[in-house]
């Protein structure tokens, strides 16, 4: 773990689970190279197990829980941040899926998947923007998947929430691109090899084969990428997929 970097911003990673998740793999990634990390999710046990596993790394660590979907919860969030460390990086990585058929989709189902996704990105977003143009500078990256481009059988409430965001980081690139603060939409186009998938479909990583999908770690480098590009050659939109993943 390399020594923290007094210059170095605090990075925010918003949408934080297991340690084996992409959120956390994320906060691993930044705190290793001296920045001082935020982790902020729903479950204080999931955050609380990441954040030991940070601490105990040498990493200079803190974790709130946070509702991403409330404003006045991302406001707190991100105003106490700003009172000790300014915010250099803020990452959207919320939001679940929960597949179904078309017509078994419930209103409230739907609902949850745009609150959850392109909401909090759009709370995110609107709280850390002032305090990056107070500096002019900052990094602002969103999390997205497949269904950010195409919209899959049963996935109806996902994809059309992960559109949403990706819509919206398009938005703000060209918004705030010209005033140096960089925006990214990172494309997730496949499984993650992380908590969440694994535990609901155990056989997925052999039937996949070796490298058949993402590893956190190698997602969390190109996260690392997108914010220390030179803006003279910034990435708005990255797709990552594994080798053997037809798209």
């Amino acid at each position: 773990m390399d020594k923290v970097n007094e210059n170095k911003g605090t990075v925010l990673v918003s949408g934080v689970g297991a340690s084996s998740g992409l959120g956390a793999a994320v906060a691993r990634k930044f705190a290793h190279g001296g920045y001082p990390v935020v982790i902020a999710g729903r479950s204080e046990e999931k955050l609380q197990h990441t954040l030991n596993e940070l601490i105990t790394a040498g990493a200079t660590a803190s974790m709130f829980v946070t509702d991403v979907t409330d404003a006045t919860s991302i406001s707190k969030l991100v105003k106490e941040i700003e009172s000790t460390a300014p915010i250099e990086l803020a990452v959207h990585n919320a939001g679940g899926n929960n597949w179904a058929p078309f017509l078994e989709v419930t209103q409230e189902s739907f609902t949850t998947h745009w609150r959850e996704h392109t909401l909090g990105a759009f709370l995110l977003a609107q709280t850390v923007l002032p305090y990056f143009l107070e500096r002019a500078k900052g990094t602002l990256i969103f999390t997205g998947a497949s269904g950010s481009l195409r919209g899959k059988a049963k996935f109806a409430p996902f994809s059309a929430a992960k559109g949403g965001v990706r819509n919206l980081a398009q938005s703000l690139s060209r918004e705030f691109g010209p005033q140096n603060i960089h925006v990214g939409h990172v494309i997730v186009d496949g499984g993650i090899d992380g908590e969440r998938l694994n535990r609901r479909a155990p056989k997925l990583k052999s039937e996949r084969g070796q490298d058949g999908m993402l590893h956190i770690d190698a997602i969390a480098e190109a996260y690392w990428m997108l914010h220390h590009q030179h803006r003279s050659a910034w990435t708005l939109e990255l797709d990552l997929r594994p080798w053997s993943e037809n798209f």
